[in-house]
């Protein structure tokens, strides 16, 4: 039993490509599957070197994401040394805060862009690239609880981030993205799953003091989730114990959707 239980989440040795690696969120990502004894290849728009996990085991490249043919060049380059991608997380994401009264075309283009198109040129050119090789997968996209409930505005009183349409817009078209793949993709052996985070604290730069009390009244658990508390989600999702999990979101709010 116990060598049965070991083998489900062993991600020894397998290879993983996370997108916007260099953020909160893509940070720990990278810092997890590294722990799990993965190969890791981090891509971001740029990279920050204050967010760079020093490891032979990672290896970095800045890629936008939004450029098909970039992408397309990117996989092709990986494929002179790589056979197979076990595990992409698409976890790069942006948002925009103004007003929507105020919100020019060119906002609400980049969180598409980003957000939706982005995601889309990485399945597609990761399913080519696995595709070649004959390879199995897993696909784990990163949403947002704001794809599946609008945010409640009376929380933001002293906080300018205040959620967006288009950014919930996109992260309901990742979630049904995830389905849409999952079933299309079921031949090929790829699972395709999500995650949709709540509010994730910030201890580099903090959300205001009236916010976090406001967010933690309105959440059952009382409290805005770390960013630790989303790895358990991908770690499984990434693993063998999911091998029969596909199409699926996992909420991670502390309960806030359950209202």
């Amino acid at each position: 039993m116990n060598n049965y239980l070991s083998s489900l989440f062993n991600l020894s040795g397998k290879v993983a490509l996370v997108t916007g690696a260099t953020g909160q969120l893509g940070y720990a990502i990278c810092e997890s599957f590294l722990a799990s004894g993965m190969n890791v290849i981090g891509i971001d728009l740029r990279i920050s070197q204050s967010r760079v996990i020093q490891s032979e085991n990672i290896q970095y490249f800045e890629v936008d994401i939004r450029n098909a043919d970039a992408l397309k060049d990117f996989f092709n380059k990986l494929s002179s040394s790589i056979i197979s991608i076990d595990v992409l997380v698409n976890n790069a994401g942006v948002s925009v805060f103004e007003p929507f009264e105020e919100r020019p075309e060119e906002s609400f283009d980049w969180v598409m862009d980003v957000n939706l198109k982005g995601t889309f040129f990485c399945i597609q050119n990761y399913v080519n690239f696995q595709r070649i090789n004959r390879k199995h997968g897993s696909i784990v996209n990163v949403a947002s609880f704001y794809g599946v409930i609008s945010p409640d505005f009376r929380i933001y009183t002293d906080c300018s981030r205040k959620n967006s349409e288009v950014y919930g817009a996109t992260k309901a078209g990742i979630i049904q993205m995830s389905k849409y793949f999952a079933v299309h993709l079921a031949n090929d052996n790829i699972k395709v799953n999500c995650i949709s985070p709540g509010g994730i604290f910030n201890p580099e730069n903090p959300q205001g003091e009236d916010f976090l009390q406001n967010y933690s009244f309105r959440c059952p658990m009382k409290r805005m989730a770390k960013v630790q508390e989303m790895i358990g989600a991908i770690l499984y999702l990434s693993s063998d114990a999911a091998s029969y999990t596909t199409g699926q979101n996992i909420i991670i709010d502390g309960g806030m959707s359950c209202w």
